[in-house]
């Protein structure tokens, strides 16, 4: 059998994103069963600090694989990523696992509509309307007035604006760091900041919740690391769809493990969600291209 470097490079971007998949669903699993002992920001900083212990024997076999050129970006995705981590986590221990994942599918949403109100980005009719359409759907599945507004909901939309943040910085990173690089710093420049925030809250995590934080930090970097690798691979509009996977599983974790029940509404507004930011990813990259065949010079035949 072919080893995956052998493969093409969309087929090796599927396959990343996928194991990413089945990584942050499996550290969303954890991260529920452990906050029934410890809180959620304290978890955040086992991650981290876990997470960075995972990565070390990389960082040490790669000497030079930091740089510092690019720090400003580093830091300023370090810090949107560290509210969105904290949001997540909350939102994960204290919401429905499904109602937390669709809102934050919307985190692309949010980018978009950065990138017009700050960059002066233009947008035609088609995303306009995709942008509306994902909207609706966060709408469907938090329906204010309809169902209660809990910490955890508005926890998991906060981490979502603080993700979009993140994602604009991880675009000027991947394809000029190494993605290696890329999810070494998301840890190590979060320890610090979420060991001060855990003091406020810590307790000593009882001896069997160990492996469950131990797996959380090691889940936590594979999965960096594979969706780092993914977005270098591909565009965004090939890895986004297999995200999929990730609503599936957490979904079905959601029934299978801890007794949650969806409505047709929650399950289909978040499909509406994730629909819209693969068609955002789609123009975009549709865009993109047709810019770069704008700006190429004409040959005579």
């Amino acid at each position: 059998m072919a080893s995956i470097a052998s493969r093409p490079a969309g087929t090796q971007a599927a396959v990343w994103m996928v194991t990413s998949c089945v990584a942050f669903a499996s550290m969303w699993v954890m991260i529920r069963y452990a906050s029934a002992s410890l809180h959620a920001f304290e978890i955040v900083f086992f991650r981290n600090a876990l997470g960075l212990i995972v990565l070390l024997p990389m960082l040490l076999r790669t000497p030079g694989l930091l740089q510092l050129t690019r720090w400003r970006v580093h830091v300023r995705r370090a810090t949107s990523g560290f509210i969105a981590t904290m949001g997540t986590f909350y939102a994960v221990a204290n919401a429905p696992l499904a109602t937390a994942l669709s809102i934050n599918y919307t985190a692309p949403l949010f980018a978009t509509i950065g990138a017009v109100l700050f960059l002066g980005e233009r947008i035609r009719i088609r995303r306009v309307a995709a942008l509306a359409a994902g909207f609706c759907g966060m709408l469907i599945v938090v329906r204010p007035g309809a169902v209660p507004l809990s910490a955890g909901v508005v926890a998991a939309v906060i981490s979502a604006i603080s993700t979009a943040f993140s994602v604009v910085a991880i675009r000027q990173l991947v394809g000029k760091d190494d993605s290696r690089a890329v999810a070494a710093w998301s840890f190590i420049l979060l320890v610090i900041p979420s060991l001060i925030v855990a003091a406020f809250v810590w307790v000593w995590p009882p001896r069997e919740v160990w492996p469950l934080l131990a797996g959380i930090g090691v889940m936590a970097a594979i999965g960096q690391l594979s969706v780092s690798k993914a977005f270098s691979l591909a565009e965004a509009s090939a890895v986004l769809p297999f995200d999929f996977v990730r609503f599936a599983l957490v979904t079905l974790a959601g029934v299978m493990l801890f007794g949650e029940r969806y409505d047709l509404l929650t399950l289909g507004g978040g499909a509406i969600i994730l629909a819209s930011t693969i068609y955002l990813a789609l123009r975009e990259a549709k865009v993109a291209r047709d810019a770069r065949a704008a700006s190429l010079p004409v040959r005579d035949s």
